[in-house]
Order: structure tokens, then C-alpha cells, then sequence
């Protein structure tokens, strides 16, 4: 860690989960996939940008079908001030790695994103997260169905969703 950029996040309140002995931790001060998952989903629910934001890379992106293509320090005020409320449930976590070896981690979740003026726009959702090499979040490629979502979000927030320019 250089500069005291990252924090562990804080230890979770209410029922705890069991870690398997054999559950590979990340580099970012010995956090497990499922606490990047728990961290994550706690501070995007808070709508705390400082809390999600330290747990990706400087120079990271996200790439989300309502959004495109932005790096995180633009996305999260973007979709923060584009939400009255988030309720987040986790579904689950995966590990993998990328063809080229990049650690992956994925956080499956019911999102019950409410728009600015309070309407539901509710959705499933995985993040699938590419890892640096000291485990923070280097890209996020949001993947989620925006059939349902994209005419609320155009229709509540008064502008254009993105849509990727075809070939």
C-alpha cells in the first residue's frame, strides 16, 4: 500500500460467515473476495464515494451498459447523483482469472436502484472485477439485462442512456 490510499474496510455487523481455510485473500490488506464484495456493496448502498473509491486503482475503469465506458473517479458521481436510494442484496461471489491471468473477482447482486425522483428501476446484476496485483479493482465490466431499466432511467433522469455504436 503506498500513501495510506486503501483501508481495510470495517468489520461487519450481525450474522458471520465461516471463512473456508483454503479461501485465497487478496493483497489489499488481506481482504478476501468476499469482503471486497461486502465492502463494496456497503458503500454503494451508503452512496459513500471516498469508501468505494478506495477499493479500485488509481486509473481504473468501469464499463456499464446504462453509463459506457468511464473511469471509476467519473462513474460512481454519475450513477450516485442519478440515485435516491440503492438496497443491495448479494446473491454471491465467484473467483476466477481472465485468459491472460488477471485476477478476477465476481459479486452477484439484486439491485433495487431507486431513480431521482424515487422510482423503482430494480435489476440483477453481476460486477465482474479485474484485480491488480494489490488487489484493488483495476476494471469493472457491469453485466445486467436494461431492457426493463433503460426507458426509467431515460424517462426519470430526462437524458439519453448509453448505447454502444455499432459496427
Amino acid at each position: 500500500m503506498s500513501g495510506g490510499e486503501l483501508r481495510r474496510p470495517p468489520a461487519r455487523t450481525g450474522t458471520s460467515h465461516p471463512r473456508r481455510p483454503s479461501a485465497a485473500r487478496l493483497a489489499f490488506d488481506l481482504v478476501t473476495p468476499r469482503e471486497l464484495a461486502d465492502a463494496y456493496l456497503a458503500a454503494l448502498s451508503k452512496g459513500d464515494l471516498d469508501r468505494i473509491l478506495a477499493l479500485f486503482a488509481p486509473g481504473a475503469m468501469v464499463y456499464s451498459p446504462m453509463y459506457g465506458p468511464n473511469s471509476a473517479v467519473d462513474f460512481f458521481p454519475k450513477t450516485l447523483g442519478d440515485s435516491s436510494a440503492s438496497y443491495l442484496t448479494l446473491r454471491g461471489v465467484t473467483t476466477g482469472e481472465t485468459v491472460t491471468g488477471t485476477r478476477l473477482v465476481n459479486i452477484w447482486f439484486h439491485y433495487d436502484w431507486r431513480l431521482p425522483s424515487g422510482r423503482p428501476a430494480p435489476f440483477d446484476v453481476v460486477d465482474v472485477m479485474e484485480l491488480d496485483a494489490e488487489g484493488r479493482i483495476a476494471a469493472m465490466h457491469i453485466v445486467y439485462d436494461t431492457i426493463d431499466v433503460r426507458p426509467a432511467y431515460e424517462e426519470d433522469t430526462g437524458h439519453p442512456s448509453y448505447r454502444k455504436p455499432r459496427d
